[in-house]
């Protein structure tokens, strides 16, 4: 039997009667925040409730920490059963490698072109016409989250977009409340560039520079005005001393800081603290400007193995992870968008029918991690985060330094 018949064996497994299988699967992510865990449980309950048992594998500190330990164990030789990864580049020389485990069969039998949408998701799972992975849910990074119990606090309105947050800085200083939270890890505030300069450029700029890898355009005039714009976010965030994003989270929802510029995860953590969107908190989707979302989010990735037990725990996971039930019950607790466009989500709160809305009119952008390589987002990282920290370093200084990771990006 050769190796892709065996495949299509093991896919069609998946459809006999889940109490006929108990194996262990280790699954390593880095979702532990009280929201991400109440999602990942999600996935979990439905992977053990046939039987197999779901051994977890959380990895503290964000990707950019988990990141390197999951593949240093795949490249030596001790590989997870199953591993988060972001949807775009990060598995792509691990695939070449010949480590990740084909999943094209899988997908055709259960025809998953046929209803994940956007079909870009798909895509950025698909190497040389073969997918390695499962879309699981869509993230976007253009939101601001905001407090009503701050901005009342403060006297003013909570603001309908940017500007209007941004003039609402010093009453809320007058108050004792840190206008704008913001961790320490170098990518979160690279989002916040990344969601102001989707917010206050025009889609023509945004992608000359993010897809046509454009300098010239980087260094314009239309990007001097989101570098001037990120200039007044890091000194409306001074006295955010936390480092995670979820403490960032947390200071939003107790309401000592008025706001949060985050991907839409944050509503996870809103949840868990028994917040609800329109009554204690406010999401503008591009900051009230530019309603147009990221398709970024995560897949998961089944490293390949010996055992054809466990590749067939592996198939198993992968048909319930973008099964309809789990879609939406991860997706809920989550706080992200399903990768189904053929399920009722009635049930999901105001901002994520803001995302929905979106998603469904079509205005929608490609991720970095899905238009750059991890050393150029790291670059941009690295970039971003000395200019935050570090009120001596210039807008012109570090829009020549963006252009230029720009010019050389891969």
């Amino acid at each position: 039997m050769n190796y892709r018949t065996t495949l299509a064996a093991l896919a069609a497994s998946v459809a006999l009667p889940l109490s006929a299988f108990a194996t262990e699967l280790e699954v390593t992510h880095w979702w532990t925040s009280g929201g991400e865990s109440a999602a990942v449980a999600e996935f979990a309950k439905a992977f053990e409730a046939g039987g197999d048992t779901w051994i977890d594998g959380a990895i503290a500190g964000g990707g950019g920490t988990a990141r390197p330990i999951m593949i240093s164990r795949i490249i030596g030789g001790e590989p997870m059963g199953a591993t988060q990864f972001n949807t775009g580049r990060q598995a792509e020389e691990l695939i070449e490698a010949g480590l990740m485990l084909d999943l094209t069969d899988l997908a055709e039998a259960e025809g998953w072109a046929d209803f994940v949408n956007p079909t870009k998701l798909l895509d950025a799972c698909t190497v040389d016409g073969r997918i390695y992975c499962v879309p699981v849910n869509i993230h976007s990074a253009q939101w601001i989250w905001m407090s009503h119990a701050a901005f009342e606090a403060a006297g003013t309105d909570v603001p309908a977009n940017w500007d209007e947050f941004v003039a609402a800085g010093p009453a809320l200083r007058e108050a004792g409340i840190v206008p704008l939270a913001m961790g320490q890890q170098s990518w979160q505030t690279n989002l916040a560039f990344g969601t102001l300069a989707v917010a206050l450029t025009s889609s023509e700029d945004w992608e000359a520079v993010n897809i046509d890898k454009d300098a010239d355009v980087a260094r314009s005039p239309a990007y001097t005005r989101v570098f001037e714009a990120f200039d007044t976010a890091r000194k409306l965030s001074v006295g955010s001393d936390v480092n995670d994003w979820n403490q960032a989270t947390n200071m939003v929802i107790t309401g000592t800081a008025a706001a949060q510029i985050h991907g839409d995860w944050a509503q996870g953590e809103f949840q868990v603290a028994g917040q609800v969107a329109g009554v204690d908190y406010t999401c503008l989707p591009g900051l009230g400007y530019n309603e147009v979302l990221d398709t970024g989010g995560d897949a998961f990735y089944f490293p390949t193995n010996d055992d054809p037990e466990i590749t067939a725990a592996q198939l198993r996971l992968a048909s319930l992870m973008i099964s309809p039930e789990v879609q939406v019950s991860f997706n809920l607790k989550k706080g992200s968008l399903p990768v189904r466009g053929d399920i009722d989500m009635s049930s999901a709160n105001d901002c994520m029918q803001k995302g929905l809305e979106i998603l469904a009119s079509g205005a929608i952008l490609p991720s970095g991690v899905q238009l750059f390589t991890e050393d150029t987002n790291n670059q941009f990282n690295d970039l971003m985060t000395a200019f935050w920290n570090d009120h001596s370093i210039t807008v012109a200084e570090v829009q020549a330094g963006y252009a230029d990771i720009v010019a050389n990006a891969d």
